[in-house]
């Protein structure tokens, strides 16, 4: 808050529309009205304003508005909030407000994808992407030994870079537990590519502090107020 109100990139973001960074080009691109008037970078929203972006107007949530769900993703279906994509997450899901996911889990994974409506706290998380745990159960194809364990907690070079360490919990010969702080595309899969395995199952079981349970599969809850603040608390550090 500014001056008893918010700085229009945030009162963008915090609509939904998209990140503060996409909100700051699109002023800069001329594409955003305040109260009638293209608006200047850094404009300062007050309660009352009126903020369009082609010809659409765009409010804020407030508290009350906000939608944070932790849903267990089935095999099949697509992260994306593009409808003309099959077997997209938005439709499947069909939640009556206009939510997007954080983060992407592959169409062949199952297992905990958050949802939401507040576009200030996909920002944090995507920012910290290699900062936070995401906590997987993983199958091969056959019995791995212990240098496939020491080498996915070293780090495996995929995608021309080398991964950060992992944690590797060993739950019977063929599958583990295991704990990364990075998010890059079919991570684990191509990690255990390189190392000659083949994952044949990979389930997300824990996003920094929200953990899956037992919540059905193609099911989804609202994350609760323990939750929330914790994730938070985690958020502002």
């Amino acid at each position: 808050m500014e001056n008893n109100g918010v700085r229009l990139n945030k009162y963008i973001a915090a609509a939904g529309y998209c990140s503060r960074r996409q909100a700051d080009r699109l002023i800069c691109q001329n594409k955003v009205l305040l109260n009638g008037e293209i608006a200047e970078l850094g404009a300062i929203v007050v309660p009352g304003d009126k903020v369009e972006i082609g010809g659409k107007s765009i409010t804020a949530q407030t508290a009350d508005d906000l939608i944070y769900l932790a849903f267990n993703k089935p095999q099949g279906i697509v992260c994306t909030a593009n409808l003309k994509v099959k077997n997209n997450i938005i439709d499947f899901i069909d939640y009556p407000q206009r939510i997007f996911t954080i983060g992407r889990l592959d169409k062949d994974s199952e297992g905990l994808i958050i949802l939401t409506n507040d576009g200030s706290i996909f920002n944090k998380i995507v920012r910290a992407e290699h900062e936070n745990e995401k906590e997987y159960i993983v199958e091969l194809n056959r019995p791995y030994n212990q240098s496939f364990v020491e080498s996915m907690e070293k780090g495996v070079r995929i995608l021309d870079q080398m991964t950060n360490p992992t944690q590797v919990k060993p739950l019977s010969n063929t599958k583990f537990k295991l704990i990364l702080t990075q998010g890059l595309n079919r991570q684990i899969r191509r990690m255990c590519d390189a190392l000659g395995y083949r994952v044949t199952f990979l389930q997300r079981i824990r996003i920094m502090n929200i953990t899956l349970g037992k919540l059905p599969i193609g099911m989804y809850r609202k994350l609760s107020e323990p939750e929330l603040r914790d994730l938070f608390e985690l958020l502002d550090k």
